[in-house]
């Protein structure tokens, strides 16, 4: 294959993961574990007011 064809392969998704790997200063920083523990809080606190209602 030509080295100057393009294929469209990786290329096409090259912007979108120079897009996502870029880190904007003014991003909100939220740590993994918190979204975790808020996820099975939120769980719990769901299936406490199954059982009380």
């Amino acid at each position: 294959m030509d080295k100057g064809q393009n294929t469209g392969g990786l290329m096409s998704s090259a912007g979108l993961v120079r897009y996502f790997d870029s880190e904007d200063s003014n991003a909100i920083l939220i740590d993994p574990k918190t979204v975790i523990a808020t996820g099975v809080m939120i769980g719990v606190l769901i299936q406490l007011l199954t059982l009380v209602s």
